[in-house]
């Protein structure tokens, strides 16, 4: 009986990816979905070739497949990348099949120190696979979490590392594009779950009014979270400037971009609420002020610290939308920009609202897929 080829997780090759010059990696599945969503990195060789092109008699196939380097097969869940690595391993070729595949590579989530002194440690989670970002910020045995992703684990682990208590949870506006965990992390740690009450419309689910709060303290420090509410993506959008240093922007302010204002049907009106936004609500806070986003569009974005987030004097300076200062061709240039709605995003909308449920594996397929919540203007 023949050895079957070595499998690879979803952990050691975001490793590999850290460690490695070159990673590469061979996409069988069909070239439509590979076009739309792949596994990028700053050294990453992607190529895809469809698991059925394998399955012929044609050598031209393996033609521009390496001898020399490690590949790492990829597929939608792992059946397929297992059969590729198989017959590739039979031909001589060193090469590994990525577990679970881009369903599993979507549930990685890579915690990044971004500030930490004696009163405050500040930490993004980078949920690779879909640009999506969350974040903890942890005082003196207790932690904010804001915007956290479905595997609620991941915060809780971590909150047991730094030996704090989650105390808080928010969400600067209702997601459109993955599941949140807010409620359900709320729930399980007992904290209290923020959110605008305007996003929350029809919803039985417990919550705290983020209009009813100028600011949010905890642990032994003031740490001075201010709600300053910056409608634009969707009207209850919220963004939090954490001790005049931090702004957590949710989808309303990228390193490259500015949050789509069309998924309520309205561009226009909430278009303009984005320009009043940009150009009033921030626009005093200075130019040393970090921006945080909830969602990035480019893994370029990842600094060279490892982090996705620029001050805002850097996006203003490179941001042409961030300078147009005439509402009429600010509102027409948003508006034009929006590309396809996220997938699912009425149902994901009812699931983080409340008033729809579903199960683990149906909250999983409803999120593969890139996010779209960006309108990028770089």
């Amino acid at each position: 009986m023949k050895e079957m080829a070595d499998s690879i997780t979803i952990e050691q090759l975001h490793q590999k990816m850290n460690q490695d010059d070159s990673v590469f990696i061979l996409d069988v599945r069909n070239p439509e979905d590979y076009s739309e969503w792949k596994i990028e990195g700053h050294n990453v060789q992607s190529m895809n070739i469809p698991y059925f092109d394998f399955l012929d008699e044609d050598e031209t196939v393996y033609k521009d497949l390496p001898k020399d380097t490690e590949i790492v097969v990829v597929c939608a869940k792992g059946g397929s990348s297992e059969m590729v690595a198989d017959i590739l391993e039979e031909k001589g070729y060193k090469v590994r099949s990525l577990k679970e595949g881009m369903a599993g590579w979507s549930q990685l989530y890579v915690p990044v120190t971004i500030a930490v002194d004696e009163k405050v440690k500040l930490v993004q989670f980078n949920r690779l696979a879909k640009g999506c970002l969350s974040y903890m910020v942890v005082s003196e045995g207790s932690a904010l979490v804001v915007d956290p992703g479905r595997k609620i684990d991941e915060y809780i682990d971590f909150a047991k590392q730094e030996n704090v208590k989650i105390a808080h949870v928010m969400d600067t506006h209702l997601h459109a594009d993955h599941i949140s965990g807010g409620i359900d992390l709320a729930k399980q740690t007992g904290a209290t779950y923020y959110i605008s009450s305007g996003e929350m419309q029809g919803s039985d689910q417990p919550f705290e009014p983020l209009e009813k709060h100028s600011h949010i303290q905890f642990g032994a420090v003031d740490v001075e979270i201010l709600a300053m509410p910056t409608p634009g993506h969707t009207p209850g959008s919220t963004s939090f400037l954490v001790n005049r240093k931090f702004l957590l922007s949710g989808d309303t302010i990228f390193v490259g971009g500015l949050g789509r204002p069309d998924l309520g049907g309205k561009a226009k009106e909430w278009a303009q609420s984005l320009y009043d936004t940009v150009f009033k609500k921030v626009a005093d806070l200075p130019d040393d002020v970090l921006v945080l986003p909830t969602h990035y569009a480019d893994i370029k974005e990842i600094n060279e610290n490892g982090y996705v987030g620029a001050t805002l004097g850097d996006i203003r300076r490179s941001n042409e939308i961030m300078r147009t200062t005439d509402m009429e061709k600010f509102t027409e240039q948003v508006v034009s920009a929006v590309g396809e709605t996220p997938p699912n995003y009425e149902r994901i909308v009812g699931i983080n609202r409340g008033t729809e449920h579903v199960t683990d594996q149906e909250a999983m397929e409803l999120e593969i897929g890139p996010n779209r919540c960006a309108v990028h203007h770089q």
